[in-house]
């Protein structure tokens, strides 16, 4: 949901919806279409809060936030590389890689403080 969440709000442009006519959008529902990527950033956006709340029931606070934004990281990136073609450097990965393993290390660590 956090990777869908950010692309709808780079897509989002409120300039071209304040430009939209209003009144006479029904005759063309295309016109429309301007409003799609705020509808997703407020789709995702909630479904990304109750997710992130479910996950936060079941293990601690930290560990969940971390791993949630490390998998937003890594999800991001893949779609900019995947789908956005943009290059993909051994740095960025590296770097990426530390998010993760950061992330493993607080789950281990917490994991081992609940036992």
């Amino acid at each position: 949901m956090e990777v869908f969440w950010t692309y709808s709000l780079k897509a989002l442009n409120m300039q071209r919806i304040k430009d939209i006519d209003w009144l006479h959008s029904y005759a063309q529902p295309a016109t429309l279409l301007p409003v799609l990527p705020l509808l997703a950033y407020v789709g995702f956006g909630l479904a990304n809060v109750i997710f992130l709340s479910q996950a936060m029931r079941s293990i601690p606070t930290a560990t969940a936030y971390s791993a949630w934004m490390a998998l937003a990281v890594v999800g991001i990136k893949l779609v900019d590389v995947l789908y956005l073609k943009q290059s993909l450097s051994w740095q960025s990965v590296f770097f990426t890689a530390l998010i993760i393993i950061g992330v493993l290390g607080l789950r281990r660590v917490d994991g081992a403080a609940v036992h």
